[in-house]
């Protein structure tokens, strides 16, 4: 028996040809006999987040409040096969995390450039929550106060602090 080896042209070819296949669109609404599908097991697989200190963008407009999705193994794949990350391995972060953050205040369309141009303590807080997303499934963090030495909880995701 031969084994044939099969090569594809380009990275684009490949993804696009494991692309998943769109959804169907959902059903109409169930009948008035027919019981309501319960939704609270539902898998959250995006979180909101608030930065530290922010994105400026070109027109001076601060965005601080964002939203990032959950990672899949293709997110954390495809870094690997750029150039900017095969010349400098610390890119790496900055592609990834341009892949996964859906929203920044009113910007839409997050690209490595925007992910460059965030103040070091803004991209370590994205790393932060991407690693607790991902990994731990929760944005949730145990701190110390420093005054009292109590420990307690908080939301990273940036809820004010006292608030639920």
């Amino acid at each position: 028996m031969r084994r044939r080896t099969v090569t594809a042209g380009s990275l684009e070819e490949i993804l696009q040809a494991t692309e998943p296949a769109p959804a169907p669109a959902p059903a109409t609404a169930p009948s008035a006999g027919a019981p309501a599908r319960r939704e609270e097991h539902a898998l959250r697989t995006e979180f909101e987040f608030e930065l530290p200190r922010g994105y400026v963008d070109e027109a001076g407009t601060l965005h601080r409040h964002g939203s990032m999705r959950l990672a899949t193994a293709r997110d954390e794949l495809r870094p690997q096969i750029d150039l900017r990350v095969k010349e400098n391995p610390a890119y790496l972060s900055v592609v990834l995390l341009s892949q996964v953050i859906t929203r920044l205040g009113t910007v839409t369309d997050v690209h490595a450039g925007i992910v460059e141009r965030m103040y070091a303590t803004d991209v370590a807080f994205l790393q932060d929550f991407y690693r607790r997303v991902n990994s731990e499934g929760h944005t949730r963090a145990a701190v110390t106060c420093p005054h009292c030495e109590g420990g307690f909880e908080v939301d990273l995701s940036g809820g004010r602090l006292g608030e639920s």
